[in-house]
């Protein structure tokens, strides 16, 4: 089955040999987003509650773009600065993913790049 790459200009370009998302069948694959402004390219500030927010606009984006929603997600990948924040996050998460939610795995790392707090990345389905 070929891929399709997804892009929007709603979400942060990729800066770096990668896509936003792949398409492959019924499944999209999106790369991990961290909280870049779109409009800027630069890191929102904030807290890891701000921060969030951001990525999961970013997610919104790339999944609108591919003709699916939070609603066809299937597996998230949180990675966090500080494993402290997940509460927080996963406050912020649950807004955007309300019903049915996602296996989900979430892990502390080390760094992420630019100095964020967060980065998720996000498997979902798609319609025919």
């Amino acid at each position: 089955m070929p891929k399709e790459i997804i892009h929007t200009d709603h979400a942060p370009a990729a800066v770096g040999p990668y896509s936003q998302a792949v398409r492959t069948g019924n499944l999209l694959f999106t790369a991990g987003q961290v909280a870049l402004d779109p409009a800027t390219g630069k890191l929102v500030d904030g807290d890891i509650k701000v921060q969030t927010e951001r990525v999961m606009q970013n997610l919104q984006a790339v999944l609108t773009a591919a003709g699916t929603s939070f609603a066809h997600v299937v597996k998230a990948t949180v990675f966090l600065a500080d494993i402290t924040d997940f509460a927080a996050m996963n406050e912020v998460y649950g807004r955007y993913v309300t019903s049915a939610p996602p296996a989900r795995s979430a892990f502390q790392v080390t760094a992420l790049p630019l100095g964020a707090r967060v980065e998720i990345e996000m498997i979902a389905e798609i319609g025919d």
